[in-house]
């Protein structure tokens, strides 16, 4: 087989030709040359260039040394080919954000409501006639003067739905703003691996140019397009750009074209890049969409095609990944307690209607005269504008805000706890998490590996034994396996400070085995240095089928020498012979394997070590070539050198996260690839496993074994038997770890569906990543393409990060929880207030303007308090919660009805009884612009104080009687409670018409103070009642369950992956007042477009680049 590469030395770069003024190749010629594929790109690249060397002199650049790297030549590259950036659409404007927020159904009434008001107060009725209208229960004669200042009830209306607009809008913008600062640190991050100035480097794939060479491994996502030069068995899912999803195999003379967006499955090598950004495959794309955008907004729906193109038939009913639970909990509560609310206001209007026509044209007997109707119409707006604040009360617009609140906040503090969310929803699920399926190697462990035990030659060494006791011919035959069968981008490098521990970079296993050729004094550059990898004749890179790694090398004499690495008792299974002291091998017969694995492989694998066996094998050139893709006869007739044992330390703080997670009900299991003594040994370390544990340690084998059937299918109910006694699945692939987690996602044998996370750092973890609940990606060792299919990525690989998301989770929810316990109290006085005082006095004790400013407390300020309480290590100490638990639960409930019992009788003792108790005038029956009186603004007062003291109560849901502990761990909650203080203060003392309010006295303020105090030690009493007396209270907040969701709205979602509550919900009540649940922007057009015939990459690639949040 001819060797996969072109030879360096034949090309390269003039050096001179590195400063002439233009390139000898233009954008449009690499453009039409990359929208080729096989045999036409090989035929033109020959016919245009001669071959990919005369495509590297057009750019300027050499296969080998790849760019010089000169800043100058940098720029001329990207002024000519575009920069490696694709331009992120383009964000809302705060003007639409604002135009958005104007939307809302009850702030337009109330909008249109405070301009027929504000017209109407300038209207004034002839002197003569103004007796006949004001004789009705609502009007006195008003004072001389009065009618001037009438305006200012209606102006203060419209500039506090300014207010309410502003800040929706301000919250929707930072939140927007958040969201493109997470994705531009996630684009930040990611970074390449190039050659420039012969020297191998990482730069941001932002910096990538044109005429770069890169270096491709497995696992890797594109980052541009590009030409292969040297490849190692490449293999390449192109499924994004094409729908195939088979897997496609490169080379340099069947396909070398390599496209961005695409994911490296297998192998290794090179490429040219030839296009980026905007210029690339994956940007001609986005500005597709992009142009289609603008274009047109036809709503048109889109069939899923299949690979051929035809319109996929009927899928059958499958459960789905669900997403948004307490999103969509939220969104039927906001809408049930909107329902009720729009009731509540209907009635309300109603009742002061028939009041008024039934006191003035019956009881009073006026009669109906034309001069007259202005009045009315004044009275009938208001009492419109009193129905409408009773809505803006009731319609709990600050849920969807308070959960994006603290999302947006849980998100931003997770960072510091090395948790990169990339959706949002998987921080609310982890809350929920039952089951953890881990990896093992830098999760559990510190990913620092060492070789510590060694056998060859017949002998086993506890410690790394001097060179000069290893026969010369296996030391040679071991450094030089280790040097050329290691990734070249694995490396050994200096401490970065005196005295520290040598850095380790690439694969840290391979690691290893480099510091092992190292202590043995062999410098493993100098090998590869002499044998570069353009000379390697063949490798068999590492993937989870083969378990192994095998270089091919190309001897002078026309034979081949093959070096292979792996699993021990997979790679001595295909060893035929093993090295002696004498430097010769003898043959290996199957009870001399069966010795060494009881003998060297079992005890250093219980020990908790990784066992590695190294071989080799010789091809003489007198047998002729070998068939190079017959792997099973290749990797056959194996020589074993020596088999290494490699310690991973446990991460000291691992036990203790884990004994945490069991604490918390959360079922730790170890997914590994290693050795099943070895994965029980790490196991019983990390506490996962304890001696006497009834608990199950299965090899993958043995789990498929178990699960499938005669006919070799899996079934439900022989997982169920299974999956919950299992703790360790050992040699496992990465297909084992999704079929373990589909299975206890799909279960039914507890009550309670599993919520399962997953960590994985392989491209062949993707499908479980996918699967699961929330799936973690590895920041340091995970690939490009688990980093994307995942929801969290770990920027420090560690398992105590995963149970810093558990924490942020559960404490999402009990935010949510806090605030809805405050808000339901709030609502439930303000409307039965409002309701009450309407029916009895005809009028709202509290006015439009007040109820805008209970409505700014209790929604935006009460979110953003509560909604930020920082996580404490008591969440961990209770079992989750599960999807199917209500939001509110019978203490919240208990606490919401107990407290509001003590608002109303403080209240309504106020309302009609307080003008004697307080020795002031009653503010009852006043005309319609009188001025604010003492007794109405003490009641606003009173009830806005009772407000602020009892979110303190909300700051406890579980029955606590301590409702200050932590409270200053909190700076924004005791911001904002202070600042409502001060505000409060202010409107009441200096707020006048605008505000109705009148300044109190410092007695009158501190009996407000002492009834608003009032609602903590009733609090205390409240607490004092056991729950479990109160049989007759319910909860409320269920969410729909996926088996509740009517069949005609699951056919509606048969061709998503997910179902996503919130907007089911949303969609299903059609309710517009829920503003602020907007969710993350998504592309139109691949929604509303049906593609071309063609078209289905552009489907394909854009529904997997749009689905970080």
């Amino acid at each position: 087989m001819a060797k996969n590469s072109f030879r360096g030395s034949k090309f390269r770069r003039n050096t001179e030709a590195n400063h002439e003024p233009e390139f000898s190749c233009s954008l449009q010629e690499l453009g039409s040359l990359m929208a080729l594929r096989g045999e036409e790109a090989i035929t033109r690249i020959h016919e245009s260039f001669g071959d990919v060397s005369g495509l590297c002199v057009r750019l300027r650049t050499s296969p080998v040394d790849g760019l010089d790297g000169n800043p100058e030549d940098i720029a001329k590259r990207k002024e000519e080919f575009g920069q490696n950036v694709i331009p992120p659409k383009k964000p809302k404007t705060f003007l639409q954000l604002v135009w958005e927020a104007l939307q809302d159904a009850t702030l337009i009434i109330l909008e249109v409501a405070a301009i027929i008001s504000l017209g109407l107060s300038f209207y004034s009725p002839p002197v003569e006639k103004q007796s006949e209208c004001s004789n009705t229960s609502l009007g006195g004669v008003e004072e001389e003067g009065e009618t001037e200042t009438g305006w200012i009830e209606s102006a203060a209306i419209l500039l506090s739905v300014v207010c309410v607009v502003l800040v929706t809008a301000f919250n929707d913008w930072s939140k927007e703003k958040q969201f493109r600062g997470l994705q531009s640190r996630i684009e930040q991050e990611q970074k390449f691996t190039v050659v420039r100035g012969g020297q191998v480097v990482q730069i941001k794939v932002s910096e990538i140019v044109v005429g770069d060479i890169a270096q491709i491994k497995y696992g890797d996502l594109l980052p541009a397009d590009g030409i292969l030069i040297q490849g190692n068995d490449l293999k390449i899912d192109e499924s994004s750009q094409t729908g195939e999803s088979d897997h496609v195999k490169k080379s340099l003379d069947k396909d070398p074209m390599l496209l961005s967006g695409t994911h490296v499955m297998e192998g290794s090598g090179k490429m040219l890049v030839t296009a980026v950004g905007v210029n690339s495959q994956t940007g001609i794309i986005f500005a597709l969409i992009g142009s289609r955008e603008k274009k047109d907004g036809a709503n048109v729906e889109m069939q899923p095609l299949k690979e051929d193109g035809e319109p996929e038939k009927k899928k059958k009913k499958l459960p789905k990944k669900e997403k948004s639970v307490l999103q969509g909990k939220l969104t039927k509560l906001a809408v049930q307690i909107g329902k009720a609310g729009l009731f509540m206001s209907t009635l309300t209007v109603v009742i002061l209607i028939n009041r008024f026509l039934i006191d003035t044209f019956w009881i009073q007997g006026l009669p109906w005269t034309a001069e007259c109707v202005p009045m009315y119409v004044q009275l009938l707006v208001k009492f419109f504008i009193i129905g409408v604040t009773v809505l803006v009360v009731a319609v709990p617009e600050g849920l969807p805000l308070a959960v994006t609140i603290s999302l947006a906040y849980s998100v931003k503090k997770m960072m510091k706890d090395n948790n990169l969310v990339r959706h949002l929803d998987a921080c609310e699920t982890m809350g929920n998490a039952t089951a953890i399926c881990s990896d093992k190697t830098g999760t559990l462990t510190m990913n620092r590996m060492t070789v510590v035990q060694v056998y060859f030659a017949g002998q086993l060494y506890k410690k790394v034994p001097e060179p000069d006791l290893i026969p010369a011919k296996i030391l040679d035959l071991l450094t030089l396996g280790i040097g050329v069968n290691c990734a070249y981008t694995t490396k050994i490098m200096p401490p970065e400070r005196d005295g520290g521990l040598s850095r380790q970079v690439g694969n840290k296993t391979e690691c290893a085995l480099l510091g092992f050729s190292l202590d043995l004094h062999r410098d493993y550059q100098a090998i590869r240095n002499e044998i570069p990898e353009e000379k390697l004749f063949k490798v068999y890179t590492f993937n989870s089928v083969r378990k192994s790694m095998s270089t091919v090398l190309k001897n002078s004499d026309g034979s081949y020498r093959m070096f292979s690495k792996g699993a021990s008792e997979i790679l001595l299974k295909k060893c035929c012979k093993i090295m002696t002291a004498s430097g010769e091998a003898k043959f290996f017969k199957p009870k001399d394997r069966d010795e060494l694995v009881k003998k060297v492989i079992e005890p250093m694998a219980s020990e908790g070590l990784r066992t590695i066996c190294l071989a080799y094998r010789e091809f003489p050139a007198t047998e002729g070539e070998p068939d190079w893709d017959n792997e099973a006869e290749i990797l056959a007739g194996l020589i074993c050198i020596a088999v290494v044992g490699i310690e991973d330390p446990v991460r000291p703080e691992v036990p203790e996260a884990i004994r945490k997670c069991q604490h918390a009900g959360i079922t730790v299991r170890m997914v590994t690839g290693d050795n099943i003594n070895t994965a029980r040994a790490i196991a019983t370390k990390c506490g996962i496993l304890h001696p006497g544990d009834d608990f199950l340690c299965l090899e993958g084998k043995e789990f498929n074994r178990r699960i499938r059937n005669e006919l070799g299918e899996i079934e439900q109910e022989r997982i169920d038997k299974i999956w919950p006694k299992l703790r360790v699945l050992a040699r496992s692939s990465p297909t084992d770890k999704h079929t373990l987690v589909k299975g206890i996602i799909d279960s039914t044998v507890l009550e309670q569906r599993q919520v399962v996370a997953v960590t994985g750092d392989g491209t062949n973890d993707g499908p479980a990543l996918k699967k699961a609940d929330v799936g973690f990606a590895m920041g340091i060792a995970g690939t490009d393409v688990a980093k994307e299919a995942s929801d969290i990525i770990l920027t420090d690989d560690n398992f105590t990060s995963i149970v810093k998301a558990v924490m942020w989770g559960r404490n999402v929810y009990d935010s949510i929880s806090k605030f809805l316990q405050f808000q339901l109290t709030v609502n439930v006085v303000a409307v039965t207030v409002a309701f009450t005082g309407a029916c009895i006095i005809q009028d709202s004790p509290l006015k439009a303007v007040q109820m805008l400013w209970v409505n700014l407390i209790m929604d935006t300020f009460a979110s953003l308090a509560l909604a930020t309480e920082p996580p404490t290590e008591a969440l961990l100490l209770r079992n989750p919660y599960g999807r199917k638990k209500p939001l509110i639960s019978r203490t919240m409930m208990k606490n919401i009805l107990g407290h509001a019992i003590y608002q109303m009788t403080v209240i309504f003792t106020l309302l009609f009884v307080g003008e004697r108790l307080l020795d002031i005038d009653s503010g009852r029956n006043a005309p319609l612009h009188s001025p604010p009186s003492e007794h109405f603004t003490i009641v606003f007062n009173t009830f806005v104080l009772m407000q602020i003291f009892n979110e303190l109560n909300a700051r406890k849901i579980h029955g606590e009687r301590n409702v200050f502990e932590g409270v200053f761990n909190n700076p924004i909650f005791c911001s904002i409670i202070l600042g409502t203080l001060v505000v409060q203060v202010l409107i009441v003392q200096l707020g006048g018409k605008p505000f109705s309010c009148a300044s109190l006295t410092i007695e009158q303020w501190l009996w407000c103070v002492v009834l608003g105090v009032g609602s903590l030690l009733w609090g205390q009493l409240v607490s004092s009642i056991p729950t479990s007396w109160l049989k007759f209270l319910k909860t409320a907040g269920h969410g729909t369950q996926q088996e509740e969701i009517p069949e005609e709205e699951l056919e509606e979602m048969k061709d998503q992956d997910e179902i996503d509550h919130a907007e089911m919900e949303l969609r299903r009540g059609q309710v517009l007042w829920c503003r602020g649940l907007n969710r993350i922007q998504t592309q139109v057009w691949l929604k509303n477009e049906r593609p071309q015939s063609g078209d289905t990459r552009v489907s394909q690639l854009h529904s997997q680049l749009y689905e970080s949040p």
